[in-house]
């Protein structure tokens, strides 16, 4: 296990590779469908609020607002990421982002993008949405709430020992990659 904590630097970055099993400390936003394709079209993020050498996931989190107006994410699990692939790789060339969390993968130009810029795609396991929420031990801010909706705007979380595996790294390898071309070999080799 990798302990990679915020900031997130393009060392740490580059020195990690396909496989990779890492816990996750420090500042990350979430990010999906909207932002986006806001930030595509030209959107600019809130004042005070950057990407920059930071991870974007993939999430639209339950936050309950509690009694003392702060908030506490209960359940934080990552949506599908291929969704975002037409905007992901302008994200990060745009925002330097050094990781993406989410599920499912991401494809080619995402992939060029993490290897241009240093960026990782992290995958998050799908279905412990609870368990994931309990390493968020601040809910910090949230950014485009009335504009977005709650599961859509911008969450600030500061997580401890978030737990992740990288599987698009920024030297242009692909788990998803692999896993693909070898199941289109066995399928072939069936036929």
């Amino acid at each position: 296990m990798i302990k990679l904590s915020f900031p997130f630097t393009e060392e740490k970055v580059r020195a990690l590779k396909v496989g990779d099993e890492v816990l996750i400390s420090g500042v990350i936003h979430t990010g999906r469908d909207a932002v986006h394709k806001y930030l595509h079209e030209g959107g600019a993020l809130p004042p005070g609020v950057s990407l920059r050498d930071g991870i974007l996931y993939h999430c639209g989190p339950v936050v309950m607002n509690q009694a003392d107006g702060s908030w506490k994410a209960t359940a934080a699990g990552p949506t599908t990421s291929i969704r975002e692939e037409p905007y992901q790789w302008q994200v990060i060339r745009d925002h330097g982002l050094r990781g993406v969390i989410g599920k499912g993968g991401m494809g080619d130009k995402t992939l060029a993008a993490c290897r241009e810029h240093g960026c990782v795609y992290l995958h998050a396991i799908g279905g412990a949405a609870q368990v994931l929420a309990e390493c968020i031990k601040k809910v910090r801010n949230v950014y485009f709430y009335e504009q977005f909706g709650a599961p859509e705007a911008i969450w600030e979380f500061e997580v401890e020992d978030f737990p992740a595996v990288v599987t698009m790294d920024a030297h242009g390898n692909s788990l998803h990659a692999e896993v693909f071309a070898k199941s289109q070999a066995a399928l072939a080799a069936r036929l």
